[in-house]
Parts: structure tokens; C-alpha cells; sequence
């Protein structure tokens, strides 16, 4: 008899004007790993907020080994043995490691909390999952794939019966995913059911049982991972065949719009030289800690450089703030759309439209809201953002439509030159190719574009020129005809 960790039969989520799970049924079975897959929008990551006490659902039932539970809170689903570790890390900056992971779980001496007893615990956590981090360390110090890993440590120290992991090695090194896997393989092997879910293909089919389908809330399809094929799962997903992934442009390459020369900070990257041409999509490869992020930032004036010279157009500029860069005539999707991107108790209007409101502005300081209103809801139906209203508060909306919002705000401003970090990170397949077509248009009309990207077939599929970083520097910098994933891989890990 199949012994089920968790079943969620019936479950029925809405919110003002979106159905975003429509009576829809799951089961996990213990000791197997089961892949959660659908477009962004479909439904996944909502039902994973009703299993772990986020959302109340509004009808359905939950159950954990045959009983059925109802959840107060967060705290109260992982008391009940499920835990989670959410796409967007949830850690507190300022405190340690072992903080973060046994927060309000601390031992106690003597009425205040025994850190010798903290830290030792959480030693022997990390060690046990060979995760090299001090508990000591302040999670604010740590790299983004290092918070991933405490992420990481602190679903698994709840000892839970069911783990969810959403889009956990989104920030991850290939040797990092390997160790997650191994992680993983682990915590099956004791019989733990971890619920997976990720837009990487490559993931599901190496390290899933089996696998369940989402699309517009609805649960569409589930089987054992090895019944599928990836177009079939593609298919299903999208409800469409996807015939071209990368869509192909014979852009014109014009004259050299940005020009670096020199461009150093010190302890973080160093003599950073390279031109880009007008319609030319230059991708900027590297594993984690390349220091590519770092000097897209010191481009668009959110940290200054040491030292270097930054020209547009051959003239050379001083760019002081991220305001200052915007005036000359660039744009950045940051590689952190919470942290740094999104405005998330504001509406869809007020996110899209912020970096443009001066366009808006009449010289009596009065907005047209009907114009204002009109370009952006021209971009709604351009890059086919899910939303009820532009009125919904962003935070609402999954992921990836909040990644289009932010593109469609770099939109409005009309740059020259557009820095793209990890543009599709926690992206389905559907919003992928929506992208990297609408990404090969902008090139095709004469923006100058920067790709930052950890996935090599987007590098590959769309750059002009590849330029790859180690150890902030440059290590090399490929004609399309030379760029190929072992060379690239091969300059990436020098």
C-alpha cells in the first residue's frame, strides 16, 4: 500500500479577480522526490503557500499521513512536519548563520539564549550537510548562493517529513547543484518526500521520481518522470508546441556605443576593458562570485569604480547615481528583483511606470494618467503579463510576471543601452521564449544589449560576442563562431 507523506485534495485559492487554483489534487508519496512544473502564473507556488500555512485555502482538504490538517501559520505547518525553502530567501541581514536557521528555536540557559550551544548545534547541521559556512557569520556578508544554502540548512533542520524546494538552485554553481542533489538524495533515502519545482529541464529528468502539471491553476497531468519527454512536458506545460526557442534576427551590428576602459574596484574586480556595438547583444558568462553583477552595478553608478573610464558614444561620462546613468541613456534589470527592482506594496501601474514619470509630468507638475495608463497597458499586452488590473499589487503576482513588469518598466524609458542580469532566473519556458523574442527585437532595432546569464544555451543561443569572467577579470571575449559551452566553461573556471 502506497504510503502518501501529503495529499491536497480539492484545493481552491482566489484572490480579487484571479482563480489561482481551481479545485486542484496532489499527492506525494514518502521517500520520492516529485517535480511541480507549469508556466509562472499556473498555479504552483500558491498551492505550496496553502500547504505550508501562508494562504488559508478557500475550499479543499490537506492531509499529512492520512490525517487532515488545517494550518494557523507557517510555524504551525512546520510543527506539523513540513518545511520549506521559498525562491525568494527569506533571512534576516543582520543576524548569524545559526540565528537565521534556529530563530526562535534557540537554546536557552539560564533564561537567555546559550550561543555556545547555538553555534554547536548548527556546526554539526552544516557539517552533516558538508556545508562550508561558520555559524558565526552574518548572513548579510554571505554571497547570494551562500544564503541559499542556509536556506537550505534551515528547511532540513525541522527534521520534516515533507521539504518543498522552490527554485533552489536558482543561485546556485553547477558544483553547488550537485551537492543539493546530493542533499536531496539523502533526505529520500530516510524516506522524506520533498516536493521540487524548477523551470531547469535538466533538473527535473536527473533528479525527480515523478512529475505534476500546472497550467492557469489547473492541474493538468501527472506521471513518473521517465514517461515524459522534454517536449512533451513542454507541451503540456504551455499547451502549445514551442517550435524555436532562440528566435533568429540578422541584426545590424553599427559603431561602438559603450566603451570600458580600465574599469577597476578594489577587492572585487579589476582592469575591466570591452566595447559594445549598437544592436549588439553581448553575453557576459562566468560562474557565481565572477564578479559580473558587480561590475554591471558599478556601470549604472550604483557603486563607484576605483579607478577606469566609462564612454557612450566616445565621449566619455561620470556616472554618480543609477539616476545619472538613466539620463544617459541606460537601463539595468537588476539580478535581485525584490531587493533591488520592485516597489512591492505598489500597484502594476505605479512599478512599470516609476522610472518614466517625468515623461509624464506636465510643466505644471500635473501626471497624465490617461497617457501614463495607455503606454503601459500597451506593455501588458506586448510582453503578455498576467494581471487582473493594473491596479493589483505586484507583490501578488507570480514571479515571472513580475520579472516582465520590470522589463516593460526599462521599456517605457527607451534606452540605448539595456543591462539584462539573469533576465529569465525562476522562469517558465513559455515567459522564456516570450523574452529572449522580444530581447532579439530590442537588438533589432538598434539597442545596445548586456546579457549577465548562469545559463549557457540563453549565452549561446542569443549573444553576438561572449565575454567570460573569473575572479573579476576577464578572461576572455568570443566571436559567436568561436563560443561553444566547453570553451566558455573552460574560461569561466581558470
Amino acid at each position: 500500500m502506497t504510503t502518501w507523506a501529503l495529499e491536497a485534495e480539492g484545493i481552491s485559492k482566489f484572490f480579487p479577480g484571479v482563480k489561482a487554483l481551481n479545485n486542484v489534487s496532489l499527492r506525494i508519496k514518502s521517500g520520492s522526490v516529485h517535480a511541480l512544473m507549469g508556466e509562472n502564473g499556473a498555479g504552483k507556488s500558491t498551492l505550496m503557500k496553502c500547504l505550508i500555512g501562508i494562504y488559508r485555502p478557500d475550499s479543499g482538504k490537506i492531509r499529512i499521513k492520512g490525517k487532515e490538517v488545517e494550518f494557523a501559520d507557517t510555524l504551525d505547518a512546520m510543527r506539523s512536519g513540513i518545511s520549506m525553502i521559498h525562491q525568494e530567501l527569506n533571512l534576516v541581514p543582520y543576524m548569524t548563520v545559526a540565528e537565521n536557521i534556529w530563530l526562535g528555536r534557540e537554546p536557552v540557559r539560564y533564561g537567555l539564549v546559550d550561543h555556545s550551544s547555538l553555534n554547536s548545534k548548527t556546526r554539526d547541521l552544516l557539517s552533516s550537510l558538508n556545508i562550508r559556512l561558520s555559524p558565526d557569520q552574518y548572513v548579510g556578508e554571505l554571497s547570494i548562493a551562500g544564503q541559499q544554502m542556509v536556506e537550505i540548512a534551515k528547511a532540513v533542520s525541522w527534521d520534516a517529513d515533507v521539504v518543498i524546494m522552490d527554485e533552489p538552485t536558482s543561485t546556485l554553481t553547477e558544483t553547488e547543484v550537485d551537492h543539493l542533489f546530493t542533499i536531496i538524495r539523502d533526505l529520500r533515502s530516510k524516506g522524506k518526500a520533498i516536493i521540487y519545482i524548477s523551470h531547469k529541464m535538466d533538473e527535473i529528468f536527473s533528479i525527480t521520481d515523478e512529475v505534476s502539471v500546472f497550467r492557469d491553476g489547473n492541474w493538468i497531468g501527472s506521471d513518473i518522470t521517465e514517461n515524459y519527454s522534454r517536449q512533451s512536458l513542454i507541451t503540456q506545460m504551455v499547451g502549445r508546441e514551442l517550435t524555436q526557442l532562440f528566435p533568429k534576427f540578422n541584426n545590424a551590428i553599427g559603431e561602438d556605443v559603450l566603451t570600458v576602459r580600465n574599469l577597476s574596484r578594489k577587492n572585487v574586480f579589476s582592469d575591466i576593458s570591452f566595447t559594445l556595438r549598437k544592436g549588439e547583444i553581448l553575453g557576459v558568462a562566468g560562474l557565481v562570485g565572477a564578479g559580473r553583477s558587480e561590475v554591471m552595478e558599478t556601470i549604472f553608478g550604483v557603486e563607484k569604480a576605483d579607478s577606469g573610464e566609462i564612454l557612450i558614444d566616445g565621449v566619455p561620462i561620470s556616472i554618480n547615481s543609477p539616476s545619472n546613468a538613466i539620463e544617459q541613456g541606460l537601463a539595468f534589470l537588476t539580478e535581485d528583483r525584490k531587493k533591488s527592482g520592485l516597489f512591492l506594496v505598489l500597484s502594476v501601474l505605479e512599478n512599470m511606470s516609476i522610472v518614466n514619470m517625468p515623461e509624464y509630468s506636465g510643466r505644471a507638475g500635473f501626471v497624465s494618467h490617461v497617457q501614463m495608463a495607455k503606454d503601459c497597458m500597451e506593455q501588458v499586452r506586448r510582453l503578455n503579463i498576467k494581471t487582473p488590473t493594473m491596479d493589483q499589487i505586484i507583490n501578488n503576482l507570480s514571479g515571472g510576471n513580475q520579472q516582465k513588469v520590470l522589463i516593460a518598466r526599462w521599456l517605457l524609458a527607451q534606452p540605448k543601452i539595456l543591462i539584462l542580469d539573469e533576465p529569465t532566473r525562476g522562469i517558465d519556458v513559455g515567459a522564456k521564449a516570450e523574452i529572449y523574442k522580444l530581447v532579439s527585437e530590442l537588438a533589432n532595432r538598434g539597442v545596445a544589449i548586456i546579457l549577465v546569464s548562469s545559463e549557457l544555451p540563453e549565452i549561446l543561443g542569443l549573444s553576438d560576442r561572449v565575454m567570460v569572467m573569473h575572479g573579476g577579470k576577464i578572461t576572455g571575449i568570443l566571436n559567436k563562431e568561436e563560443a561553444d559551452q566547453e570553451t566558455i566553461l573552460s574560461l569561466a573556471s581558470q
